[in-house]
Parts: C-alpha cells; sequence; structure tokens
C-alpha cells in the first residue's frame, strides 16, 4: 500500500518509522497528553513539509489522555469521554501480539497526509470486537495508571507497530523510537535477524528527560510475562541487553543499547545525558539535536506579516487583536475581564513538581502586592493538564484555582490541548517557563510562543540557553547554586524572577514601549529558522538515519 500522497524528495528517500506513544497533530485528534505529543505531531507535519520518507506509528486512544473541565466548585474534574474519528481509514489489516500469552487483535487506522498536512501517520487500536474486554482496554487511555496495561501498551506499540508496518508491505529502512516505549520493536526485528548488530543498524532512539518518570522501568519477569520480549528467553535477553544480574529492567538503557544512535534533545540535554548514562556498558553514542516546532502550525500569520512588512503598528494591533480573543476565553471561563493593554503572563504546560507552577507565588505576599498594583498592572494566567493520578499535580491545579477566586486578575484556564495552546501562545505577552535548571531536556513551548512575538521569560534550562540573549529577544532568571537544598533554590529563583519581572519587564512594557516591540521582533526572527521543526527533521536524516 502507497501511504504518502506526495512525490518523496530523493534527499529523503531513507524510509522512517516514527514510532510515539502520542501524536498532538490537530485539536480534532486526541491522541497525547502534552510536550512529547506537540513535538511528534510537529515532527509529522515537518516531514510533510520537506517531503520526506516518514510514516508516524501510534495508538489510537479511545479515551485520549482526558478531558478537563470543573467540578461545582470550580476545581478540576477529569472526564474520560469516547472518543469517534470519522476521518481515519480503516486499513483492512490487523496484526495479532501475544500479551500475557494471550493473543490480542490489533487493528490498524490510516491519517491520510492531506487531513491535516501530515506525513501519514498509522494509528493502532485493540478495542475492536476480536478481542476480549481486559485486550480491548489497553489502548483506553493514554498513560494507564495500571503497570500491566502500561507494559501491554507498549508491546501493542512496538511489536504491533512493526507487524503491521511488514502487513501493509511497508520497508522500512530506519525504525525510530521517540522516548523508550517502543522498544519491543527491537525483539520483534531480532526474531527475524537473529543478530543485535543487524537490528542496531535499523533503530534509532531519541530520549527525553532526565526525570525518573521519563525512564520508565519494570521488573524484567514481569515483562518477560507480558510478552514484552516477543517471546525470547529470558536468557537470551540479558545477553543481548547485557543485564546479567539486574531485575528492574530500564527501557531507557534498553533502547541505548538497542540503537546505532541516540539523540538528547538539547545542547544542555545532550552534556546531561552523556553524564547520567556515561557508565552505560554497549550503549549508544548520545548526540543531541534540539526540538523544534512547526511555525506553520504555531505562528499567526497577522504577526508574520507585520514583521516582514515592518509595521511596528500593526504588529502591536495585531497582537491586542489576538489577546482579545485570549480574554475571550478567559472571561468565558472565569467571567473575568481583562484588559488587553495590561501585561498579561501566561504559565502553560504539563502540570509536574520540577516545572514549578507555583513559582511565581512562591512569597505570596510579594505576589499579591504585584497583583494589586494600579499602576503599571499585570495580569497572570494559568493553564495545563496534570497527570491524572498525580495527586500532588492535581492539588497544585487546584491551589491555583481557589487563589484565583479572590483576585480578578488571576486566572486558570481548563481544556489545555492544542487549540487553547495555541491562542494562550498568540495572545501573551510574557511566557513564563520556571524548570529546575537540568530536569528540563528541552521545552518547546517557548519557541511557539516566541514565534508569536511572546518574550520567553525562563530559568537558563532547556532550550533556553541557544537561544536567548537577555532583554533583546528573551528574559533570563539568572543562574544559582544548584547544590543546595530546594526550599533555598526556590526562595532565590523567585527572589529574580520577581525582582526582574518588577525592575525590568514591567518598567520596559509601560515606559518604554519602542524598545518592547523591538524585542518582540527580535524574538519572532531570532528563534525561525533555528527552532523551526524543518530544521530538525532535516538534522534527524542527516545525522541520524543516514548515519
Amino acid at each position: 500500500m502507497i501511504l504518502h500522497d506526495y512525490e518523496i524528495d530523493p534527499k529523503y528517500s531513507t524510509s522512517v518509522a516514527y514510532f510515539s506513544m502520542e501524536f498532538a497533530i490537530h485539536q480534532a485528534l486526541k491522541t497525547y497528553s502534552g510536550g512529547l505529543g506537540f513535538l511528534s505531531g510537529s515532527h509529522m507535519r515537518s516531514a510533510y513539509d520537506l517531503r520526506q520518507n516518514v510514516v508516524g506509528v501510534g495508538i489510537l486512544w479511545s479515551f485520549g489522555y482526558y478531558d478537563q473541565s470543573r467540578h461545582e466548585d470550580r476545581s478540576l474534574e477529569m472526564e474520560f469521554i469516547r472518543k469517534h474519528y470519522y476521518f481515519l481509514e480503516d486499513l483492512g489489516v490487523q496484526a495479532i501480539v501475544n500479551i500475557h500469552s494471550k493473543d490480542v487483535h490489533v487493528k490498524a487506522f490510516y491519517l491520510p497526509p492531506n487531513v491535516f498536512s501530515s506525513a501519514p501517520v498509522i494509528l493502532l487500536s485493540t478495542d475492536i470486537p476480536e478481542n476480549d474486554f481486559l485486550a480491548r482496554t489497553i489502548t483506553h487511555k493514554l498513560y494507564d495508571a495500571n503497570e500491566e496495561t502500561r507494559i501491554s501498551q507498549e508491546v501493542v506499540l512496538g511489536i504491533g507497530g512493526v507487524k503491521v508496518l511488514e502487513a501493509l508491505r511497508q520497508k522500512i529502512d530506519i525504525y525510530h523510537m521517540n522516548e523508550g516505549h517502543a522498544l519491543p520493536l527491537v525483539y520483534e526485528l531480532y526474531s527475524k535477524y537473529r543478530d543485535m548488530n543487524e537490528v542496531k543498524k535499523r533503530v534509532v532512539f531519541t530520549t527525553h528527560t532526565p526525570e525518573d518518570a521519563g525512564n520508565e522501568q519494570h521488573n524484567i519477569d514481569l515483562l518477560h510475562k507480558f510478552g514484552f520480549f516477543n517471546g525470547l528467553e529470558l536468557d537470551t535477553v540479558r545477553s543481548i541487553m547485557l543485564m546479567h544480574e539486574e531485575n528492574n529492567f530500564n527501557l531507557t538503557v534498553g533502547a541505548l543499547r538497542s540503537s546505532k544512535i541516540t539523540n538528547a534533545v538539547s545542547k544542555m540535554h545532550g552534556e546531561v545525558a552523556n553524564r547520567m548514562w556515561e557508565h552505560c556498558a554497549g550503549r549508544s553514542e548520545i548526540i543531541h539535536i534540539t526540538n523544534a516546532q512547526n511555525r506553520r502550525f504555531w505562528s499567526d500569520n497577522g504577526m508574520l506579516a507585520a514583521l516582514d512588512e515592518h509595521e511596528d503598528y500593526a504588529l502591536t494591533g495585531r497582537k491586542k487583536h489576538l489577546k482579545r480573543n485570549l480574554f475571550n476565553v478567559v472571561a468565558d471561563q472565569t467571567g473575568k475581564m481583562f484588559n488587553p493593554d495590561i501585561l498579561t503572563i501566561v504559565w502553560a504546560r504539563r502540570f509536574a513538581e520540577y516545572k514549578r507552577p507555583g513559582l511565581l507565588k512562591h512569597d505570596f505576599a510579594r505576589f499579591k502586592r504585584l497583583l494589586e498594583r494600579t499602576e503599571k498592572p499585570i495580569q497572570v494566567i494559568w493553564a495545563g493538564k496534570p497527570y491524572p493520578f498525580d495527586t500532588n499535580a492535581v492539588n497544585a491545579f487546584n491551589e491555583l484555582i481557589y487563589i484565583s477566586h479572590g483576585i480578578k486578575n488571576m486566572a486558570v484556564l481548563v481544556g489545555y490541548e492544542l487549540e487553547l495552546s495555541r491562542t494562550l501562545k498568540k495572545g501573551s505577552d510574557i511566557w513564563l517557563n520556571t524548570p529546575r535548571v537540568s530536569r528540563e531536556a528541552s521545552g518547546t513551548s517557548g519557541m511557539t510562543a516566541s514565534m508569536n512575538g511572546s518574550i520567553h521569560f525562563s530559568t537558563d534550562d532547556g532550550w533556553h540557553p541557544e537561544f536567548a540573549k537577555h532583554g533583546f529577544n528573551a528574559f533570563t532568571i539568572p543562574p544559582i547554586d544548584h547544590s543546595t537544598p530546594i526550599e533555598v533554590q526556590d526562595h532565590e529563583d523567585n527572589k529574580n524572577l520577581m525582582d526582574i519581572l518588577e525592575n525590568e519587564i514591567i518598567p520596559m512594557y509601560y515606559d518604554r514601549p519602542e524598545q518592547w516591540c523591538q524585542m518582540m521582533k527580535n524574538a519572532m526572527r531570532d528563534v525561525i529558522p533555528a527552532f523551526d521543526s524543518g530544521r530538525m527533521v532535516h538534522e534527524y536524516y542527516v545525522k541520524m538515519y543516514n548515519c
């Protein structure tokens, strides 16, 4: 079957299957949770733009990640609503994978390139009549909280994905694992080649995070029981994976030892990852290819036109229009009327402890004074999705909602998906990013904010050091001593953040609007092409696929 409806550019003729647990390609297709999906979605869009021979392989989540709404007290309510997609095509093929000594049928659905202007994507489902109820639930929820279900999902993605591609008669040169979830594909390939050197020639790996949650591990016997190793004897697995005594099997380590080359997702992350895995015997070389996002999808055309025409008045006018669009959402959700003339700060991304969503309010008395000022005021908006089964993250989200009830110029929005994310990036003045340094592998939300003239204000982590020139195209929270206790670090980072906000950002926005406009233009110019995913997907071919 021919999956591409575009002519492949000869310099991208190597055929690549890009395996990812999530894809954020369009608001209508809810197969993602956050940043990993946003990245893979932009990868598919830019592969389409450059006419690359790439096909995405993911899972069709029957209930998505979850839908955000509110309880009666306006706190976060998490709903699991079954999705239906009439724009996907039934490919008429199935594969069978063995999970817990039971055959499970995997059905393939096809997202054609012309639907959302992306590379073709194959989405796998076990939620079909051929399976019993338990097997059907495997592809119900993205990142299911049950460990055995999570393992089963990875078997479906890795082994099921390879088998579906074979059933479709696709000749694949390179299998790209976007994170370690698809690792079982290695054992399916090993069953064919019986030689790890042959397997490694065909596999590349992208590692995304130094966080434990992103470097998944399970008991090796449990993995074996659930068919993760595709029926291979445990002695064989231990031999080819160089895990002779370990009982906990780390998926990242397995991927590092199964690929011809690995990439980290920013220059800084490359340094962190090489330190982190320096004692991992038999691992592949770790280079860095900095993450990026697709400008075609994320940038506002009106802002780009004003920038190209050197019309400052049109640029600031368009930004105010985009702010009004955002503030309509704020009014609809919260009943608060925000003012497009007022400096607007947004913190919006996945809610995780190391990202510190509450850092801005760490010194609460100073935070309240800032929000209560009548001269040169500010407005603050939070949004994002905590993992539904992470009580601390959900509580942090709800605490912000509770605080916002008493502050008219503070809002917390629900429904953080692709469309709201675009609205926030286009309608903000400042995009606040506060991870603990070295714990954010890349982060890409600030890239798409900068594409829309929203100034990135961040700790010096992830992609930010490769882009930021303080006071020119971004603002940087200065480095601190990261050997000190967490509480001390949070106090110092908050003080530095507030000092820059009060002494540099607010005065520039209100007193020197021409300089502010120039910063917007600098950010929009400097973020392209270095952080457009066209550069990224080209680098994957040059540095990974064809190396």
